[in-house]
This record gives C-alpha cells, sequence and structure tokens, in this order.
C-alpha cells in the first residue's frame, strides 16, 4: 500500500504545485468561455444533500476573502483549459481556495515581494493571449462584468499579484527542502517487493549536428537591409510599421515588435545586452542572435523595464550551403560506419552543437536532466528518429527545421537501452531519489499548512462548514 499512497500524494502534489497557476488564469480562457451566454448555477451541493443559494462572502483567510462565483470561475477555467471538473467537489474546490490564500497571505508575512514591473509584465502576457483568442478585450471584460477596461486591469492586477505570492510561497517552501541519501535508502526500504514500482523501457541517445553555413555575402545582405531601415526609421519612418512589413519574429511581428522586458526576461543575452545600453528613443546597430539579425529601439524606460520594438531578419541558408552540410555529416557518418573513429568522438571533434559536443553528443534528458529517455514519454520527433535503429545503428543524415526556422543535419545513434524492469536501488537511485524527495515535500508541505492555519484568522461560513476538507480550515 506503501506506494499506492505515494502514486496518490505524488499527483496532489503535482496538482499542488500547478493548480495555484491555474484559478483566475485567464489566459488560458477559451473564446467560447467567454462569448457564450449561460448562466452559472449558484446553488451549493453540499455533503448533506441540502441545497441553498449562496452568494457572496464564503470564507476569510487573513485579509483574504473567498467568494461563492470564486468556485464557478474555478471551474470555467479548468474546463477552459482541457481539465475535466467531473469528480472535482465544491468543497475541493473551496479547499483549494483556500490553501491558495493562505499561500499568499503567508508569502506577505514572511516578506516576499511582488514588484508592480512583474505584474505588468505577467499582465501585457495575459492579455495578449486572451485577444489572440478572443479578439477582444470588451468581451473580457464584460464577462467579469467590469465597466471598463482600467477597472477590469486593475481587479486583474490584484488577483496575479495574489497568484505570483502563492506561487513563490509554495516555491520557498519546495525548495528548502533536502534528502540525504539514507533518507533515500530507508525510503526504498519501506517499500514491500511485492510493490516495488516498475520502470518503463529506456535508452539513451547521443547525436551530431552539422549547421548549414551562412555565406558572408549572405549575412551582409541582411546586416544592409538592416541598417536601410534603421535609416529609413531615423529619417522619420514608423519602426511600428517596418516591424510588421519585415520582421520574421512571429511573435511580435503583428504587434510592430513590441516587447515589454526586465533582465530578468527570458531573452538571449546578446538581446537583452543591446536593449538595456540604449537611451529612450535610440536605435540600435544590426547585432546578432542566434536567431538572426536585429534592430532594437527603446520607446519607455520606466525603472527596470524597458518597452521597446524590435525587427528580425534572419540569413536565408543557400541550397549550396545545405548541399555542403549534407555531404559533410555523409563523411562523419561513413568514418563512423567504417570504425575510423567513434560516434562519441566523432562528436566532440565535428558536431556544432555545443550543449552536447563536449560529453560526445549525448542528450538530456529536459523532464528528468538525466540522460534516460523513457519510450512511452519521449517527444514524439525524437522517438520517430530512433524507434527503428538497431543497436551501435547510426542513421542516415536527416534534415531537422525547429521551431525558430532553423535547418540543421543530424546523426543518431542509441549508445545503451535499459528494458522495462522492477526498481533496482543501485540502477535507479535517480527515479527513486526523485520519489523519495517528493514524499518528503509533501510531508513538508502538510506540516506547514497545519502550523499556519492555527496561527491565521480563518472563517469559513454557511453550507460550506459541512465539507470534509483535506487540511483543518475549521480548527476542530
Amino acid at each position: 500500500m506503501l506506494l499506492k499512497k505515494l502514486q496518490l500524494k505524488t499527483i496532489d502534489y503535482k496538482l499542488m504545485l500547478t493548480m495555484c497557476f491555474l484559478f483566475f488564469f485567464t489566459s488560458i480562457i477559451s473564446a467560447q468561455e467567454i462569448i457564450k451566454d449561460t448562466v452559472v448555477k449558484k446553488t451549493v451541493e453540499v455533503p448533506s444533500g441540502q441545497k441553498q443559494k449562496i452568494d457572496g462572502i464564503i470564507a476569510n483567510v487573513g485579509d483574504y476573502i473567498i467568494l461563492d462565483s470564486d468556485i464557478d470561475k474555478g471551474y470555467l477555467e479548468i474546463t477552459a483549459s482541457g481539465g475535466s471538473t467531473k469528480d472535482i467537489t465544491r468543497c475541493q474546490m473551496l479547499g483549494k481556495l483556500l490553501e491558495d490564500k493562505l499561500y499568499a497571505h503567508q508569502a506577505i508575512q514572511d516578506s516576499i515581494v511582488v514588484s508592480d514591473a512583474e505584474v505588468r509584465s505577467m499582465m501585457d502576457d495575459r492579455l495578449n493571449y486572451m485577444i489572440q483568442q478572443v479578439g477582444d478585450i470588451n468581451k473580457v471584460v464584460a464577462y467579469y462584468k467590469k465597466n471598463s477596461v482600467e477597472e477590469f486591469k486593475t481587479y486583474f492586477a490584484d488577483i496575479l499579484k495574489e497568484q505570483r505570492l502563492a506561487s513563490e510561497m509554495t516555491k520557498k517552501i519546495v525548495d528548502a527542502v533536502e534528502i540525504t541519501p539514507e533518507e533515500v535508502r530507508n525510503f526504498f526500504k519501506k517499500i514491500p517487493k511485492d510493490e516495488l514500482p516498475t520502470f518503463g523501457a529506456e535508452m539513451e541517445v547521443a547525436q551530431i549536428v552539422v549547421e548549414p553555413k551562412v555565406s558572408a555575402e549572405d549575412e551582409q545582405k541582411v546586416k544592409d537591409r538592416l541598417n536601410a531601415i534603421r535609416k529609413d526609421v531615423l529619417e522619420g519612418s514608423s519602426f511600428a510599421t517596418k516591424a510588421v512589413l519585415y520582421s520574421q519574429d512571429p511573435g511580435s511581428s503583428p504587434n510592430g515588435g513590441f516587447y515589454k522586458m526586465t533582465r530578468k526576461t527570458p531573452f538571449v543575452k546578446e538581446f537583452k545586452d543591446v536593449a538595456f545600453s540604449l537611451g529612450e528613443g535610440e536605435v540600435s546597430e544590426p547585432f546578432k542572435t542566434t536567431f538572426g539579425y536585429h534592430i532594437i529601439i527603446v520607446e519607455k524606460i520606466k525603472g527596470q523595464e524597458v518597452e521597446l520594438r524590435h525587427i528580425l531578419i534572419a540569413p536565408t541558408v543557400s541550397e549550396t550551403a545545405l548541399k555542403d552540410a549534407k555531404e559533410r555529416i555523409t563523411n562523419i557518418r561513413n568514418k563512423i560506419v567504417n570504425k575510423e573513429i567513434t560516434f562519441a568522438e566523432a562528436a566532440r571533434t565535428e558536431s556544432d552543437e555545443k550543449e552536447t559536443r563536449a560529453n560526445g553528443g549525448t542528450l538530456v534528458n529536459p523532464n528528468t536532466q538525466d540522460t534516460r529517455f523513457e519510450l512511452t514519454k519521449m517527444d514524439p520527433t525524437l522517438y520517430s528518429q530512433v524507434s527503428n535503429l538497431a543497436d551501435n545503428e547510426v542513421s542516415q543524415p536527416t534534415l531537422n527545421t525547429d521551431d525558430k526556422g532553423k535547418k540543421t543535419y543530424k546523426l543518431i545513434t542509441i549508445t545503451n537501452r535499459i528494458d522495462a524492469h522492477t526498481a533496482d536501488y543501485a540502477k535507479d537511485y535517480t527515479k527513486i531519489k526523485e520519489l523519495a524527495l517528493k514524499e518528503k515535500q509533501i510531508s513538508t508541505i502538510a506540516k506547514w499548512f497545519d502550523t499556519k492555519i492555527k496561527d491565521t484568522y480563518i472563517k469559513i461560513i454557511g453550507e460550506y462548514r459541512d465539507c470534509n476538507f483535506v487540511y483543518n480550515w475549521l480548527k476542530k
């Protein structure tokens, strides 16, 4: 039973970490959810089987309140994100909202700060997505029964700040939990042999990447084009219009190349270095990143936040460059097949991929940060490339185009296969450690709630006092 309990707790833990981002995460509300004219039932189904119409405040946590309509909105947002609400009761939904409020309340007590700049950045991301989905922010404003866009933004900013406080508090608790090898060992020993987990078949994969070389002439053409655009802008042309017409960045081109960013915003270093070196109204010279060449104009500087527009143009990879890259990677493959060099040696000396070159081309699983890929969870593109390979076989050169439009040739090989098997402490230490750590994190969070509930003003009103909560919100 220990493993079964652990699996359930693990699911709850994942929900605990992700659901705090879900409530009021209106960026995922679909157009259908906003546009459809439905009346949300305000009748509460409580454990006693009685029904009573309840409006207004149903709970308090510190200075935070929970409305009965908040539960309805929670249901809508889970549905809009593709989730099922079939097995989620109103009591369970309230329990999750109580958790979120307590996280946010305690974050303030612990002096966790969420800046206005962070909230504005989150607001922009959510609103941009919502407008793309719905087409008109006024429909969102009407859905939330606000009188104006500004009133909605004020309301929404409070929600986003609370959400961020809750997530930061959760992260603070979880990140503080550490586990020792002795604790991992004891965790594994407690699992009965007939309840040991079974891990699916896995493999370790390595690759060699060859990038087609863009000629200096083609790069210069792009720089010349950007310099011409820059000259037009300096002479009075609209940067935003130029971005719509010429920028190859699909994320910003429709909005005239507009971005808001701070130094924490996840842009490549070269881009941020240029952006934060410019003054208001200044237009950069063309500069290079992994995406291509850019020019930037800074429109406003608000403390640590910069509002800017940019234009991206990437040099075209010629057919000659593609042909040369294929010839080069074919020669590498021939050397490996003829045993003139090992795959790992070829990766270290010939691959153009910096991330894998040093370790012989071995790929790291982004989900687990180790080198094993479980077949049933493998990225479909990668699986299609390796599924028919025999042991030590080297694939034919494959032309790949990533989500940025960048073309590369690849060779792939399977370096190790691990059959489906019952958990083994020595072989599966990383996975067992992860399970043990999650169990400890769940226990730590439960203890945190027990302590903070006792020290916090909490009030639950009406029929919801009959709910059976996971935590002792009623302080019985």
